[in-house]
């Protein structure tokens, strides 16, 4: 547990929250950025990585993960920081005017501007639907996403699902696990075409075992050892040391809810000249936040995010003389303090 002191947090790291790192960071205020994926890039990375986009300006196309890769360059020289895997859990108003926002691991951030960038929610797997499984996760076999590949190095290792996550995986496994087994419902996958032609030829080839079926049942006694499959063959026992279960992510708006904020059909109600939610110094941008002629497009969240800044640093340094700079003009401001500091 830890108490962490900053200009900003930022509570998602889809393509809004990136940008508004990008926003604060031209104004010169430090953030920190909470998201309960493992990597940045919300939606866009997670389930749409190779969908083309065709709405950002100057850009005529990219891909989501292309995207999520300009964000975080662009970004890059605020240093902000990235709290992953983490969710926030509940929001505190301080007698200062500041905000303490917790975390689910105890950490506390300590912050005169919250930005709530979390989309449709905080994204959570869809876990396998039988009693027996929480049993076997935190260790013991059964893992939503991978923390560490070395983990499985030399492991049976069974991968459920027909998206990118479970033909990427699969891909990076074989070869380091003892034996892969991929299992979907049908054999077609979502992935792009250079990716499925790399799984094909591994499949031909028997490094890495492709069965069609789902998975039913869980057997082991401490830790997991087989995963029972059920196909319209019937069902067989596979033996497994690691189950990787990629069958997506859901939302959920739980913790979003306990704030404190005007919602209206689950998205947060925002003053369209500052962004700001009925909470002072907390914001909404991006699809989470509502308000007379919304559109949820990633043009109007990198719309939002920059109005919200403009505002929020009022917050953040109350006394401070904040002038209005165009881009070229503040970054090379910025670049000529680096200069000299170094």
């Amino acid at each position: 547990m830890a108490v962490i002191h900053t200009d900003a947090v930022v509570i998602g790291a889809g393509p809004c929250g990136l940008f508004a790192v990008f926003e604060l960071g031209m104004l010169n205020a430090q953030c920190h950025v909470i998201d309960i994926l493992d990597k940045p890039g919300g939606q866009c990375a997670e389930l749409y990585p190779d969908k083309p986009i065709y709405d950002i300006p100057a850009i005529p196309s990219l891909t989501g993960q292309q995207l999520t890769a300009n964000l975080l360059e662009q970004i890059a020289p605020f240093d902000p920081v990235f709290r992953l895997n983490c969710r926030a859990e509940s929001l505190e108003a301080l007698e200062d005017g500041s905000w303490k926002l917790t975390t689910h691991t105890g950490d506390e951030f300590v912050t005169r501007a919250v930005v709530i960038a979390a989309g449709a929610g905080s994204f959570t797997p869809r876990r396998l639907p039988f009693a027996e499984a929480r049993g076997y996760e935190n260790g013991k076999g059964l893992s939503y996403a991978v923390r560490d590949a070395d983990q499985l190095a030399g492991k049976r290792v069974v991968i459920a699902g027909g998206g990118d996550s479970a033909v990427d995986w699969a891909i990076v496994l074989a070869g380091r696990a003892a034996s892969i087994t991929l299992v979907h419902r049908r054999n077609e996958f979502r992935a792009a075409p250079g990716t499925l032609a790399k799984l094909q030829t591994l499949i031909a080839d028997g490094t890495i075992d492709f069965q069609v079926g789902a998975i039913s049942a869980l057997h082991g006694q401490e830790h997991l050892e087989q995963v029972e499959l059920k196909s319209a063959d019937g069902s067989r026992q596979l033996p497994c040391d690691e189950l990787l279960a990629f069958y997506g992510l859901v939302a959920s708006l739980d913790e979003i809810n306990s704030f404190g904020l005007t919602m209206q059909n689950g998205q947060i109600a925002v003053d369209t000249a500052t962004f700001e939610t009925n909470l002072p110094g907390v914001y909404a941008i991006g699809d989470i936040a509502v308000y007379p002629g919304k559109l949820k497009l990633i043009l109007s969240g990198f719309h939002e995010a920059a109005l919200m800044a403009h505002h929020a640093i009022k917050q953040i340094r109350p006394d401070a003389r904040n002038t209005f700079q165009h881009s070229t003009t503040a970054m090379q401001v910025r670049l000529s303090k680096e200069k000299t500091a170094c």
